[in-house]
């Protein structure tokens, strides 16, 4: 069985780096994504790792993970960092959450 999980990816408004797009690795399996709000599946009974990064063609920078278990809510938020080294975040959106 799988559920459906709702991941918005956010840049900041003023970031150091430009035309680089986030990648969504779900379960191992990378997937080249883009900013905004996407839908992607993940088993409902089973934990699933999902991470995601930034790459401009020569490092890796952004990284964050979030270990998702079937008691989490469907709607994740990755916010990417300030600067082309530092590390992103997941997190779970709540309701109260401004960038809702």
């Amino acid at each position: 069985m799988t559920r459906r999980i709702e991941i918005t990816l956010q840049k900041p408004r003023f970031a150091l780096y430009g035309r680089i797009k986030p990648t969504l690795v779900i379960g191992g399996r990378g997937q080249p994504t883009q900013w905004g709000l996407g839908t992607w599946q993940v088993p409902s009974d089973q934990t699933a790792l999902i991470s995601a990064f930034l790459y401009n063609r020569l490092w890796r920078f952004g990284q964050a993970e979030f270990v998702l278990d079937p008691i989490h809510a469907a709607s994740l938020v990755y916010r990417a960092p300030v600067l082309p080294f530092g590390r992103g975040r997941i997190y779970v959106q709540t309701s109260a959450d401004p960038s809702a």
